[in-house]
């Protein structure tokens, strides 16, 4: 997975590693010497929900661009485009055993599964948000993405908002690409996609954080108050812990079959953990 920055020149290049995170604040951002762009986790969620996983994106500017908040955008037009198979393995990393990683009340955590599964528990301590819907978990079966996440826009609070604009900080931040609520309810008029919509898109977040691993992932992850920099955090652990995962690729026509009924493949050792 690999971003090209245009505007400065065709070789102007950033993989999407967990070595090449640099910055989690508000957004996950790659860099590669002077190459950086920001933003990435939405488009990574939106290749991760297809199983893309050998694409060059080109940007034209150092962040990818927000559009409504959502991955819902990048899923239409991955749709309109199409995928190409390739006559490459298809290569899974799966979770051995439970990782964790903490910082300060947010924890996240990874364990063994028999497919992708995605839960999170959200705590706001604010008027509005206290009666949504909190948690929420997404088994990442076929077509579950797009139905079930892909939609779930980026959401703040207003006099947050006000604050960080006030800092030239979210300046492009508006009704348009976020779910704004104050005290007494949303602004939105449209009102929620999802019923759960906020806790959603902490999930959407994830699964776009957890694909710089390089790897779609057969294994659970839990999530509670993690952002950006927990995630990261987590996946960093992981990587770092040699007996933790294992790369694996399964048969090919048990992959297609066995993906599509919601359920991990069984899959065939291609390289372990240590050798990496």
């Amino acid at each position: 997975m690999v971003f090209r920055r245009s505007d400065m020149g065709h070789h102007a290049t950033v993989r999407a590693t967990v070595e090449n995170v640099v910055d989690t604040q508000y957004a996950t951002t790659l860099a590669c010497g002077e190459v950086r762009v920001s933003t990435v986790e939405h488009l990574m969620a939106a290749l991760a929900g297809f199983g893309i996983d050998n694409a060059e994106v080109d940007v034209t500017g150092p962040e990818v661009p927000i559009l409504d908040g959502s991955a819902a955008p990048f899923v239409q037009l991955i749709e309109s485009a199409g995928v190409v198979e390739q006559r490459a393995p298809k290569q899974y990393l799966r979770v051995l055993r439970r990782v964790a990683y903490s910082d300060g009340g947010a924890v996240a955590e990874l364990k063994p599964h028999r497919s992708f599964r995605v839960e999170y528990t959200m705590k706001y301590d604010h008027p509005y948000l206290q009666s949504q819907c909190q948690h929420a978990a997404v088994d990442l079966c076929a077509g579950a993405f797009a139905s079930e996440v892909s939609r779930a826009r980026t959401f703040g609070i207003l006099a947050d908002m006000e604050a960080l604009q006030a800092r030239n900080l979210v300046r492009g931040g508006s009704l348009d690409n976020a779910i704004v609520v104050d005290d007494h309810g949303l602004l939105n008029e449209g009102g929620l996609r999802y019923h759960d919509e906020f806790v959603r898109h902490k999930i959407l977040d994830a699964i776009g954080d957890l694909y710089v691993c390089g790897y779609p992932i057969i294994g659970a992850f839990f999530g509670c108050q993690s952002g950006h920099g927990t995630n990261h955090g987590l996946l960093r652990q992981l990587m770092a812990a040699a007996d933790a995962y294992e790369i694996v690729t399964p048969a090919y026509a048990a992959d297609k079959h066995v993906w599509a009924n919601g359920a991990a493949p069984a899959p065939m050792r291609l390289q372990p953990a240590a050798a990496l």
